[in-house]
């Protein structure tokens, strides 16, 4: 009796929560349900990917690749050979954009980067919060397998790990019609970010090794140095763009933008590409037009659905609980 008890003691309390006998709607799915749920549907998302792509088309953008005009060399290898030969300085080139149509401010820089996968799980994995937040104690084997300076003094390195060491290090200088185009790099990080996960420590032997195939100098606190902190937001695909700066002015169509590169970013070790793109902005974000095709694909094949149910509740009605049309059914008369 005693083990009865026990064994009664663990049983949940009785309520309608655990014996499941809450309250539930079970809509049962009638010809004229699914009908109206599918014109429903389709009402709604044909008009809502109208609207999305017409907020894609009213952004204005612009796009060139670089990589390939500012090292000569026929292939990728001869292109690294060249650039490593100049031993960190890199080479300068220029570009240009030709507006066509005005781009109201704010105008966003941005650079893409094609073939390189920063989802990679070891990637991904190889930094320290701790340190890029200011702890002088937080773990850095995590950092692996970038800790360590090279040679013999084995020093530590801030901020360490792979996503650090490969920082992006191309910068651009703007002008429009002959004349120096400012644009500005604050505030281009999420304010969480600068406010929370970076501290305000200076680098430490960060920038004393020059053999790294990408990654730049990083100098002052890391929380002011917002080009980092959207380095280390890392990418899910391995095409993506990260936000450069931004012209807080607007750019008038027939204006020619002129960009000063200095090219050092290392992509032709792994087949990649660089571009620059200018872009403005709508209230739905860049210029994509996904969002708009899957709202009118997924619309449009509702709409049809529904008139297809209800061309079929027309010519074959019954009433509800009428089973003398189903197949089974007739097949047992029969």
């Amino acid at each position: 009796m005693a083990d009865v008890k026990e064994e009664r003691s663990n049983e949940p309390t009785y309520n309608p929560f655990t014996q499941q006998e809450l309250p539930a709607c079970k809509p049962l799915l009638v010809p004229k349900l699914v009908v109206i749920t599918f014109m429903f549907i389709g009402t709604l998302f044909i008009p809502l990917g109208a609207i999305c792509l017409q907020a894609s088309s009213e952004v204005v953008e612009y796009t060139q690749r670089y990589d390939d005009l500012c090292v000569q060399g026929t292939s990728n290898a001869d292109r690294e050979t060249n650039l490593q030969a100049l031993n960190g300085a890199g080479t300068n080139c220029q570009v240009s954009f030709q507006v066509t149509e005005k781009m109201k401010a704010p105008v966003f820089i941005y650079y893409e980067l094609h073939n390189f996968y920063q989802n990679h799980r070891r990637y991904v994995k190889s930094r320290s919060d701790e340190q890029i937040r200011g702890d002088a104690t937080g773990a850095m084997s995590s950092c692996e397998p970038k800790v360590y300076t090279g040679g013999e003094a084995k020093l530590e390195v801030s901020p360490c790990g792979l996503i650090a060491w490969s920082f992006f290090n191309d910068t651009y200088s703007l002008a429009m019609n002959g004349q120096n185009l400012p644009f500005t790099d604050k505030g281009i990080a999420w304010s969480s970010d600068r406010k929370e996960k970076f501290g305000n420590q200076p680098t430490l032997n960060f920038n004393d090794i020059p053999e790294y195939r990408g990654g730049g100098s990083i100098s002052g606190p890391l929380n002011e140095n917002e080009h980092f902190i959207v380095w280390m937001r890392t990418s899910a695909l391995p095409t993506f763009r990260k936000l450069y700066g931004k012209i807080e002015q607007d750019v008038e169509a027939g204006s020619t933008i002129t960009v000063d590169i200095d090219n050092r970013y290392n992509t032709y070790k792994f087949d990649g590409k660089k571009k620059l793109v200018l872009s403005t902005a709508s209230w739905l974000g860049g210029k994509n037009d996904f969002l708009g095709i899957a709202y009118l694909t997924v619309g449009s094949i509702c709409f049809i659905f529904g008139l297809v149910f209800l061309g079929l509740l027309c010519k074959y009605p019954r009433e509800l609980g009428d089973v003398t049309l189903l197949s089974w059914n007739k097949a047992q008369k029969e």
